[in-house]
Order: C-alpha cells, then structure tokens, then sequence
C-alpha cells in the first residue's frame, strides 16, 4: 500500500492543476486525489468544481456513482470480497458475513485499528476460483475461512 498524505489544499490544487487539462478530466483529477489522500475529502469537491466549471453537486454524483471513489480514509490494507453469482454460489455469501462479523464491522467500513477496509465488488473474473476476493490489487481464489483470517493477521502485522 503507498504512504498516504493527510488532506492539504495547496498539494489538492497542484493535483487539480495537473490533470484539469485532460479531456474528460474530472476522473483523472479524482483519482489523482484518492491516491494521494487516499479518498475524496469532502473539502476538494469545490475545488475540482471550480477548476472544470461544474457544479459540486455533479463532483458529488461522480464520487457517488463510482464505486471505488472513497469519502472516508481506508485503512492500510484493502480487501475486495466478491459478490457476484458465481462467488455467491459458492458460499462467499456466509463466508463474508462471518468474516466481517469475526472483524467487528460492516459492508465498507474499517476495522478500529485501521489495518484493513473490506469493501464489495461485483465480479473479479475469476469465477472458476470462486468465492473470490481482490486483497491490495492482487487477485485471490478459492477462499476459505482461514485464507481470510490470515489476510486478517497480515494486514495487522503490516
């Protein structure tokens, strides 16, 4: 995972600046920013507004629409669990919802000591290794429970 920075207007300016020349820039301007701060903090909505004439209410709805675009900080590790039939077919379901209860959080959220957000997606590809999961960019297959308590411990560890 890159090191983060904590929000700073003058670095989301030079960010802004940086891309709002790109045909369509509003998503490279957005992703820009996530990777720097590692979501979209609510205070750069105006500023991307104001740089490609938009309203903040359509920033707000292409951070909304978009399902990777954070409002809130992740923790230092992500993982992706899939959701899709094949996955679901495969007991990823049951699986995924003892494993977020084993971590003390929800669909999105962060566990308290910030090492992991569990997050949703809907088909990896990967659905002859279902269920499936997509741990810090990396694909994984045939999960089980003790796959995904041992992602658990090394997001912690690291």
């Amino acid at each position: 995972m890159p090191i983060l920075v904590p929000w700073d207007e003058s670095r989301a300016s030079e960010i802004i600046v940086a891309h709002v020349s790109l045909e369509g820039a509003a998503l490279p301007i957005l992703h820009a920013l996530q990777e720097e701060f590692g979501y979209i903090p609510e205070e750069a909505v105006p500023l991307v507004a104001s740089a490609l004439n938009i309203s903040r209410a359509e920033v707000h709805g292409i951070v909304t629409f978009y399902h990777d675009f954070r409002r809130e900080p992740a923790g230092r590790h992500i993982l992706k669990l899939c959701r899709a039939e094949a996955c679901q077919s495969m007991g990823g379901p049951r699986m995924a919802r003892d494993f977020l209860s084993r971590l003390g959080i929800s669909w999105g959220e962060t566990t308290a000591d910030r090492a992991l957000t569990i997050e949703s997606v809907y088909c990896l590809g990967l659905c002859a290794c279902a269920p499936s999961a997509m741990y810090d960019g990396e694909p994984l297959g045939r999960l089980t429970p003790d796959k995904l308590d041992a992602l658990a411990r090394e997001a912690r560890e690291t």
